[in-house]
């Protein structure tokens, strides 16, 4: 008799066993991404009972249980959840309204969620593997197992941004070079996601109004732009092609020497010459033709100092005809050097049989096209002696009762150049600031380096441009700790009054300045105090 109860025993307990494996499969594997491993890829997570459409009970769970908070990384609460009076038990709210608008992005019953709140599902409403697991260490224990999450933005920095930017239709963008930390991403039109949060009711369908008045509204509120939209990024690009030119040790300070000219032509018997800016003639060494952003020079470096393979390689080496990562959903832009007309599956054979479209490639024209975050991340090479840190918004992860659950995995993307070449684009940069068309991006007592771009769109007699800034800044004999990119697109007319200097220029600087004064509050003179991440 005691042997048959053995047996019975043992067989329920591999019953329970094999239920208690299954449940955590389904509870643990198919309903939550393995916390930040998969930071870097969401779409690689199964989650094929949460995204069944017949699984009412995952919405319903998480609009009636409470969810994280999101903090700057300045302490401001940016989403929060707050009792509700309704069909649900909570309401997402979001105190800064539009500012972080395109950051923390919407928690919408009737649309989804974006940006943050999508990012961070799991971490926010306590799904990930770790929360899970410690959910179960707590199974008799009443605790919050919410994520609350602190990101690298900053609101006063983000709030210069809105202020630089005004009225302007444009995008700024601040990271930390070392890290990849986003400081501040702004984008105006901007949006405000309360209304898109709400619990719509069939009388009073507030969320569903909202978003039809964003989606005809002009300027595409919802698009965020610093990392989803291309420019023609113009002379800024002068930086891939400097950069490869002395990477690849065709380019020096000193030599080649380009001559004094008003235009270039390629060397073939078709193409038009490229012109420099209002007739102007220009020439010199590295340094002398980036200060003045001499378009005949740079033309005549990726078409004949450089050639079709080098160019191709060195645009590849820094991301172009491709996407950054950002820990943000949504499409990323991917930004372009290659031809849109090739006819091969090789673009540098491309470019050799159309050398007057590489000339206007060398200098950021024709097809070549670039996100905000995609040229902050070229300044952040030169920045941080050669090597781009993978961009991000999220700092850290904490519990309820403020313990750590996960920090963001600091880790680098590319590097597209050396540090004694990154070390001679500094040098090329400072003198853009110093005597160059980047005077306005001076700041007494701080190092700085910078380019202005003015990219050509449309017609002659229609004509207007894209005007760029990027720069990087920090302490003086120190390594820059901060890197702004500014663009407002589609600026109308011709001259100095549309240039990149004129128009991104002065809003890039009161960036700068401010990002340089929370990240030095003794001066220039002494290194950084405040933490990179």
């Amino acid at each position: 008799m005691n042997r048959q109860i053995r047996g019975l025993a043992l067989i329920l307990m591999g019953c329970f066993l094999v239920l208690f494996v299954q449940v955590n499969l389904l509870q643990v594997g198919q309903t939550s991404c393995p916390g930040l491993v998969a930071a870097y890829d969401r779409s690689g997570c199964q989650q094929h009972l949460n995204n069944d459409p017949r699984n009412v009970r995952a919405i319903t769970r998480d609009f009636s249980q409470n969810r994280g908070t999101v903090t700057s990384a300045d302490g401001v609460v940016l989403a929060k959840s707050v009792p509700s009076n309704d069909r649900y038990k909570y309401q997402r709210v979001f105190p800064t309204g539009s500012l972080f608008g395109q950051v923390t992005g919407s928690f919408s019953f009737t649309f989804g969620a974006s940006g943050v709140e999508r990012e961070y599902n799991d971490e926010l409403s306590g799904h990930t593997a770790t929360q899970q697991l410690r959910t179960f260490s707590d199974l008799f224990v009443a605790r919050d197992h919410t994520g609350n999450l602190t990101l690298t933005v900053r609101e006063d920095l983000q709030a210069t941004a809105r202020h630089a930017l005004g009225a302007k239709q444009g995008s700024a963008l601040v990271l930390d070079p070392k890290t990849g930390s986003i400081l501040a991403m702004w984008s105006n039109p901007s949006y405000d996601p309360n209304p898109l949060s709400h619990h719509d009711t069939p009388g009073n369908p507030v969320a569903r109004l909202q978003r039809d008045a964003l989606l005809n509204a002009p300027g595409d509120p919802l698009l965020v732009k610093p990392y989803q939209e291309n420019y023609t990024p113009g002379s800024t690009f002068k930086l891939v092609t400097g950069s490869t030119g002395v990477q690849t040790g065709k380019v020096t300070p000193s030599n080649p020497v380009y001559p004094t000219a008003t235009f270039y032509k390629a060397p073939v018997p078709y193409g038009a010459p490229i012109s420099n800016f209002d007739g102007e003639a220009c020439g010199g060494t590295l340094f002398t033709i980036l200060a003045q952003s001499c378009n005949s020079a740079f033309a005549q470096m990726g078409t004949e100092t450089i050639g079709p393979r080098g160019m191709v390689q060195g645009a590849d080496s820094f991301g172009f005809d491709g996407a950054p990562p950002i820990d943000l959903p949504g499409p990323v832009a991917e930004s372009t050097f290659r031809p849109l007309t090739a006819s091969s599956s090789d673009p540098a054979r491309d470019f050799t049989r159309d050398l007057p479209i590489l000339a206007q490639s060398s200098i950021g024209q024709a097809d070549v096209k670039a996100s905000p975050l995609e040229m902050a991340l070229v300044a952040s090479a030169i920045a941080n002696n050669g090597v781009i840190m993978a961009p991000h918004v999220l700092r850290e992860v904490r519990d309820a009762k403020g313990d750590l659950v996960e920090t963001y995995p600091i880790r680098s993307w590319r590097t597209p150049i050396s540090a004694a070449s990154a070390a001679t684009m500094r040098d090329a940069m400072r003198q853009v600031v110093q005597s160059g068309t980047a005077t306005i991006m001076q700041e007494p007592g701080f190092d700085v380096g910078a380019k202005t771009g003015t990219a050509e769109r449309g017609t002659p007699q229609n004509r207007s441009n894209n005007a760029w800034m990027v720069a990087w800044g920090g302490a003086v004999g120190a390594m820059p700790d901060v890197v702004v990119a500014v663009v407002v697109p589609d600026v109308p007319g011709y001259g100095n009054n549309s240039t990149g200097a004129a128009v991104a220029g002065p809003a890039a600087h009161e960036i700068l300045t401010k990002a340089l004064a929370i990240l030095h509050p003794a001066g220039g003179t002494t290194p950084s105090t405040t933490p990179a991440n």
